[in-house]
């Protein structure tokens, strides 16, 4: 039987930092008020003309050199992103022409901060088939192309930036399971009100908005996450004690530290990059893991937990072999 395993990783962060100092200058917050809420420092802005393809091409080439892999020998890519360059041709398309890849099957798959988790479900099951060797997995997101700069409650918490995997094919699992759910009765705790069909109907002063009902986000969120955990954990019949890293999505550490509780497992078990990068969606986790990964700090052999939580809501975990 195929199976697929993390050959290689990569990332890319915008060379702009937003402080949460720099915050202060333009909103009723505080470094201190932003660090207890959420755990972040500062994030990473994408300039105006820096698009989600443009940090995906870097993530994705980073990957593929980290996996030693041409990139003629992709067989398949899928882009988890909720902030696409274009309605269509999607993000997928555009870097399978940019990455010099071949004629495979390229696709976008939205899922919100959950995306990359989604996207790597897809490329596990089209190995595991046969239909593919080697994949090209990427979250990436430009939030704050959405982000009103006026309202506290979603300028703190959001960045830019994208990470990247190749799954190949293995005779033995990597990629020990992926479990994704949504329930659309809680859209509209978190999202955008405008769309292809609805219009396009911008906001008062122009552009697009996130709106996110915080508090309540965070409780629908805290109690997700333990679920798929116990699932992810019962259908791999391992205990919480068989896990070496967890490596959660970075949306607030104080989500990161409940489910960190929930598993028995130290801070010093978990790959934090909230405080550094904010919020970054579907980039959020690939960009822990490369992070992870280039630091040494995980190492070949060692059981991964990576989970994530999503407007949709949607929401995913995968539980990797390293």
């Amino acid at each position: 039987m195929n199976y697929s395993r993390v050959a290689g990783t990569g990332s890319y962060l915008p060379e702009k930092i937003v402080t949460n100092a720099d915050l202060e200058k333009i909103l009723d917050t505080s470094d201190q008020w932003i660090r207890e809420r959420t755990g972040i420092c500062e994030r990473r802005v994408a300039r105006a003309d820096e698009t989600s393809s443009d940090m995906a091409e870097v993530a994705g080439r980073r990957a593929m050199e980290a996996a030693a892999t041409d990139p003629q020998e992709i067989g398949l890519i899928v882009v988890g992103t909720t902030t696409p360059d274009l309605v269509f041709p999607s993000t997928a398309c555009l870097l399978q022409a940019r990455l010099g890849l071949p004629d495979c099957g390229a696709m976008d798959v939205n899922a919100a901060c959950s995306g990359f988790l989604y996207a790597l479900s897809i490329a596990d099951k089209y190995i595991r088939c046969g239909d593919a060797k080697k994949a090209l997995v990427i979250g990436v997101d430009k939030l704050t192309a959405m982000i009103d700069w006026n309202d506290r409650g979603t300028a703190v918490l959001f960045g830019d930036g994208a990470g990247a995997v190749v799954l190949e094919a293995s005779d033995e699992a990597g990629i020990l399971s992926t479990h994704i759910h949504a329930a659309g009765r809680h859209s509209g705790l978190l999202g955008v009100d405008v769309g292809v069909s609805t219009g396009f109907k911008a906001e008062p002063g122009g552009g697009v908005r996130m709106k996110m009902k915080g508090n309540e986000v965070f409780k629908v969120a805290v109690r997700t996450l333990g679920r798929i955990v116990d699932e992810t954990l019962e259908h791999n019949q391992m205990e919480q004690s068989d896990l070496d890293w967890l490596i959660p999505h970075q949306a607030n550490y104080r989500i990161i530290t409940a489910t960190a509780r929930k598993l028995g497992m130290t801070m010093d078990q978990v790959v934090v990059t909230v405080d550094k990068h904010g919020n970054t969606s579907a980039g959020s986790v690939p960009l822990a893991l490369d992070a992870a990964a280039r630091s040494g700090k995980i190492k070949r052999g060692e059981i991964l937990l990576l989970e994530a939580f999503g407007g949709g809501f949607t929401w995913a975990s995968a539980l990797i072999k390293y």
